[in-house]
């Protein structure tokens, strides 16, 4: 048995922090693998709410879904909309009510995706804000970051710092990642206060 992987340790934080009923956000949607892990921790009684400013990670997304019996996932509102709209984009009666959001930066893993187009520092350091606004007290924010990729060091420098320089009265950050291999994937989560 070795240690989880980034994308197991942000499932496992996640997955203590909600309860059937809950509301949660996949702030980048991608192939879906986080969206659907939200819906079925959040339960039928709860709220998914998954965003992607490309038709395919929807539809990718939406495929996901649909394997799934829908008695036994959340629903789910999926949204091309960048992430750094989430506050204007989420109904008002979520807002101060989110238990996880959840990022996994970079672009879109799926044949025929543009590699070029990439998640921005522009964008993701509003949405992590936005995100941690949008939680309620204990919920916990969770960043995958990837470096292998043009673009991908600057992004992850970047969120880093932000999360480094948050008021520990607004939340506490942990960092998860392999030293020995300084481009693999590594994590950053946040509880909220």
């Amino acid at each position: 048995m070795g240690f989880l992987s980034v994308l197991s340790f942000a499932h496992k934080l996640a997955s203590e922090r909600l309860a059937p009923g809950d509301v949660a956000v996949d702030a980048t949607a991608g192939t879906g693998a986080d969206t659907l892990f939200l819906a079925k921790a959040c339960g039928p009684k709860g709220r998914v709410f998954a965003f992607d400013i490309q038709p395919q990670a929807l539809a990718l997304t939406r495929a996901r879904l649909d394997k799934e019996p829908s008695d036994s996932i959340a629903g789910v509102s999926l949204l091309q909309a960048s992430h750094a709209d989430m506050t204007a984009v989420l109904p008002a009666d979520v807002h101060g009510r989110l238990g996880a959001v959840m990022f996994n930066l970079g672009y879109l893993p799926a044949e025929g995706a543009d590699p070029a187009l990439i998640t921005l520092p522009d964008s993701t350091l509003p949405a992590l804000e936005a995100g941690l606004g949008l939680l309620r007290p204990h919920g916990i924010l969770t960043a995958v970051l990837y470096t292998g990729h043009p673009g991908g060091d600057a992004e992850a420098a970047a969120v880093e710092a932000w999360a480094a320089a948050l008021p520990a009265s607004a939340g506490q950050a942990i960092l998860y990642r392999q030293p020995q291999r300084s481009a693999a994937p590594y994590l950053i989560a946040i509880e909220k206060r």
